[in-house]
Protein backbone atom coordinates (compact mmCIF):
# COMPACT_ATOMS: atom_id res chain seq x y z
CA UNK A 1 0.00 0.00 0.00
CA UNK A 2 1.04 3.52 -0.71
CA UNK A 3 1.45 6.03 1.88
CA UNK A 4 -0.40 9.05 1.90
CA UNK A 5 2.41 11.37 0.13
CA UNK A 6 2.44 8.78 -2.84
CA UNK A 7 -1.48 8.89 -3.18
CA UNK A 8 -1.62 12.36 -3.48
CA UNK A 9 1.17 12.47 -5.93
CA UNK A 10 -1.36 10.00 -8.06
CA UNK A 11 -4.08 11.90 -7.52
CA UNK A 12 -5.43 10.19 -4.43
CA UNK A 13 -6.27 12.43 -1.80
CA UNK A 14 -4.69 12.41 1.70
CA UNK A 15 -6.65 10.34 4.52
CA UNK A 16 -7.89 7.48 2.10
CA UNK A 17 -10.72 7.61 -0.71
CA UNK A 18 -12.45 10.03 0.26
CA UNK A 19 -16.35 9.80 0.89
CA UNK A 20 -18.68 6.89 -0.14
CA UNK A 21 -22.03 6.95 -1.88
CA UNK A 22 -24.22 8.09 0.88
CA UNK A 23 -22.69 11.15 2.01
CA UNK A 24 -22.71 14.79 0.97
CA UNK A 25 -21.80 16.82 -2.15
CA UNK A 26 -18.42 16.20 -3.52
CA UNK A 27 -17.45 19.88 -3.68
CA UNK A 28 -18.16 22.42 -6.28
CA UNK A 29 -15.76 21.06 -8.66
CA UNK A 30 -16.99 21.52 -12.45
CA UNK A 31 -18.36 18.37 -13.94
CA UNK A 32 -15.73 17.73 -17.19
CA UNK A 33 -17.06 15.10 -19.22
CA UNK A 34 -20.38 15.46 -21.14
CA UNK A 35 -21.43 11.91 -20.40
CA UNK A 36 -22.17 13.57 -16.58
CA UNK A 37 -24.58 16.29 -17.32
CA UNK A 38 -26.36 15.43 -20.47
CA UNK A 39 -29.37 13.11 -20.23
CA UNK A 40 -29.17 9.42 -21.19
CA UNK A 41 -30.63 6.25 -21.73
CA UNK A 42 -29.25 3.68 -18.91
CA UNK A 43 -31.91 1.30 -19.11
CA UNK A 44 -34.83 0.98 -22.40
CA UNK A 45 -38.08 -0.06 -22.18
CA UNK A 46 -38.84 -3.04 -24.00
CA UNK A 47 -42.44 -1.97 -26.34
CA UNK A 48 -43.96 -3.71 -28.65
CA UNK A 49 -45.58 -7.98 -29.29
CA UNK A 50 -43.15 -10.37 -28.40
CA UNK A 51 -42.67 -11.33 -32.01
CA UNK A 52 -40.97 -7.87 -32.80
CA UNK A 53 -38.61 -8.17 -30.19
CA UNK A 54 -37.56 -10.95 -31.28
CA UNK A 55 -37.27 -10.19 -34.45
CA UNK A 56 -35.45 -6.90 -33.86
CA UNK A 57 -32.59 -8.92 -32.31
CA UNK A 58 -31.35 -10.60 -35.67
CA UNK A 59 -31.26 -6.71 -37.36
CA UNK A 60 -28.94 -5.52 -35.16
CA UNK A 61 -24.92 -5.82 -35.53
CA UNK A 62 -22.60 -8.34 -33.94
CA UNK A 63 -19.84 -5.52 -34.44
CA UNK A 64 -19.21 -2.44 -32.78
CA UNK A 65 -15.99 -0.73 -33.86
CA UNK A 66 -14.58 1.59 -31.66
CA UNK A 67 -13.21 4.08 -34.34
CA UNK A 68 -16.90 4.79 -35.28
CA UNK A 69 -17.13 6.67 -31.65
CA UNK A 70 -15.19 9.92 -30.64
CA UNK A 71 -12.90 10.25 -27.26
CA UNK A 72 -14.58 12.54 -24.95
CA UNK A 73 -12.96 13.88 -21.52
CA UNK A 74 -9.05 15.18 -21.18
CA UNK A 75 -6.66 16.76 -20.72
CA UNK A 76 -5.55 13.86 -18.55
CA UNK A 77 -8.25 11.19 -19.17
CA UNK A 78 -10.61 10.29 -22.28
CA UNK A 79 -13.22 7.72 -22.50
CA UNK A 80 -15.59 6.05 -24.99
CA UNK A 81 -18.26 4.37 -24.68
CA UNK A 82 -18.90 1.49 -27.02
CA UNK A 83 -21.83 -0.44 -26.20
CA UNK A 84 -24.08 0.28 -23.97
CA UNK A 85 -28.68 0.47 -23.65
CA UNK A 86 -28.61 4.18 -25.39
CA UNK A 87 -25.94 3.16 -28.30
CA UNK A 88 -27.46 -0.75 -29.13
CA UNK A 89 -30.76 -2.55 -28.78
CA UNK A 90 -28.93 -5.97 -28.85
CA UNK A 91 -27.64 -6.15 -25.20
CA UNK A 92 -29.23 -4.69 -22.18
CA UNK A 93 -27.19 -6.19 -19.47
CA UNK A 94 -23.44 -4.90 -20.49
CA UNK A 95 -21.76 -1.72 -20.77
CA UNK A 96 -18.27 -1.64 -22.56
CA UNK A 97 -15.90 1.22 -22.89
CA UNK A 98 -12.63 2.48 -23.23
CA UNK A 99 -10.58 4.60 -21.54
CA UNK A 100 -7.12 6.57 -22.25
CA UNK A 101 -5.25 8.42 -19.96
CA UNK A 102 -2.53 10.87 -20.66
CA UNK A 103 0.87 10.65 -19.71
CA UNK A 104 1.10 10.78 -16.01
CA UNK A 105 -2.59 10.98 -16.12
CA UNK A 106 -5.25 9.94 -14.11
CA UNK A 107 -9.13 9.95 -13.98
CA UNK A 108 -11.85 10.74 -11.08
CA UNK A 109 -12.05 8.91 -8.15
CA UNK A 110 -15.48 7.11 -7.80
CA UNK A 111 -17.43 4.67 -6.60
CA UNK A 112 -20.96 2.99 -7.93
CA UNK A 113 -22.54 -0.52 -6.81
CA UNK A 114 -21.61 -2.63 -9.63
CA UNK A 115 -18.59 -4.32 -10.43
CA UNK A 116 -16.04 -3.74 -13.39
CA UNK A 117 -13.41 -5.86 -15.29
CA UNK A 118 -11.04 -3.60 -16.91
CA UNK A 119 -7.85 -5.10 -19.48
CA UNK A 120 -5.37 -3.69 -19.74
CA UNK A 121 -3.91 -2.84 -23.62
CA UNK A 122 -1.27 -0.57 -23.04
CA UNK A 123 1.04 0.91 -20.68
CA UNK A 124 0.98 0.93 -16.81
CA UNK A 125 -0.22 2.75 -13.95
CA UNK A 126 -1.89 1.34 -10.18
CA UNK A 127 -5.78 1.56 -8.72
CA UNK A 128 -6.71 2.87 -5.55
CA UNK A 129 -9.27 1.01 -4.59
CA UNK A 130 -11.03 1.46 -1.19
CA UNK A 131 -7.21 3.03 -0.04
CA UNK A 132 -5.42 -0.08 -1.23
CA UNK A 133 -2.68 0.57 -3.68
CA UNK A 134 -2.65 -2.31 -6.83
CA UNK A 135 -0.28 -2.38 -9.62
CA UNK A 136 -1.23 -2.92 -13.20
CA UNK A 137 0.40 -3.15 -16.60
CA UNK A 138 0.03 -4.41 -20.09
CA UNK A 139 -2.53 -7.69 -20.44
CA UNK A 140 -3.54 -7.49 -16.97
CA UNK A 141 -7.34 -7.59 -15.99
CA UNK A 142 -8.41 -6.14 -12.95
CA UNK A 143 -11.38 -6.24 -10.87
CA UNK A 144 -13.21 -3.35 -9.35
CA UNK A 145 -15.27 -5.02 -6.87
CA UNK A 146 -18.89 -3.91 -5.73
CA UNK A 147 -19.37 -0.56 -3.93
CA UNK A 148 -15.42 -0.07 -3.96
CA UNK A 149 -14.15 3.70 -4.36
CA UNK A 150 -11.49 3.67 -6.92
CA UNK A 151 -9.36 5.62 -9.13
CA UNK A 152 -7.45 5.17 -12.20
CA UNK A 153 -3.92 6.14 -12.75
CA UNK A 154 -1.12 6.09 -15.72
CA UNK A 155 2.33 5.76 -14.13
CA UNK A 156 4.39 6.60 -17.00
CA UNK A 157 5.04 10.21 -17.55
CA UNK A 158 6.09 9.93 -20.76
CA UNK A 159 3.17 7.39 -22.52
CA UNK A 160 -0.64 6.78 -22.78
CA UNK A 161 -1.96 4.16 -20.84
CA UNK A 162 -5.51 2.53 -22.52
CA UNK A 163 -7.97 0.11 -21.10
CA UNK A 164 -11.02 -1.57 -21.85
CA UNK A 165 -13.95 -1.65 -18.77
CA UNK A 166 -16.78 -3.98 -18.99
CA UNK A 167 -19.30 -4.34 -16.50
CA UNK A 168 -23.34 -4.93 -15.86
CA UNK A 169 -24.21 -1.96 -15.03
CA UNK A 170 -27.07 -1.81 -16.78
CA UNK A 171 -28.84 -4.74 -14.30
CA UNK A 172 -27.62 -3.18 -11.66
CA UNK A 173 -29.50 0.07 -12.54
CA UNK A 174 -32.45 -1.83 -13.49
CA UNK A 175 -32.64 -3.60 -10.46
CA UNK A 176 -32.61 0.17 -8.68
CA UNK A 177 -28.78 -0.06 -7.47
CA UNK A 178 -28.34 3.13 -8.51
CA UNK A 179 -26.56 5.18 -5.94
CA UNK A 180 -23.18 5.78 -7.33
CA UNK A 181 -20.60 8.80 -6.49
CA UNK A 182 -17.62 10.65 -7.63
CA UNK A 183 -15.11 12.16 -4.77
CA UNK A 184 -12.69 13.86 -7.02
CA UNK A 185 -13.73 14.88 -10.52
CA UNK A 186 -10.37 14.20 -12.91
CA UNK A 187 -8.37 17.36 -13.78
CA UNK A 188 -8.88 20.15 -15.87
CA UNK A 189 -5.63 21.38 -16.42
CA UNK A 190 -2.93 19.43 -17.73
CA UNK A 191 0.29 19.44 -15.53
CA UNK A 192 2.82 18.80 -18.06
CA UNK A 193 3.77 19.80 -21.51
CA UNK A 194 3.17 15.96 -22.59
CA UNK A 195 -0.41 16.22 -20.93
CA UNK A 196 -0.85 19.31 -22.70
CA UNK A 197 -0.16 18.32 -26.27
CA UNK A 198 -1.42 14.43 -25.81
CA UNK A 199 -4.07 13.28 -28.20
CA UNK A 200 -5.65 9.76 -27.67
CA UNK A 201 -5.10 7.19 -30.86
CA UNK A 202 -6.95 7.28 -33.66
CA UNK A 203 -7.05 4.16 -34.27
CA UNK A 204 -8.65 2.48 -31.61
Amino acid sequence: MADSDQLNRNGGAEGGAGPGHNSGAAGEEPVVWERWTKKRTFVRALEGTYGELYQELFTQPRVYRSKDWKWKGGPQNFGKKIINPGSGRVTQCIEVHLDCFAPGGYGQRHGHMNSAVFYVLKGKGHDIHDRRRIDWEAGDALIVENGCVHQHLNDDPNEEAIVLVAKAKPLFLFMHLIFQKVAMYPPTEALSEKQRLYVPPTEI
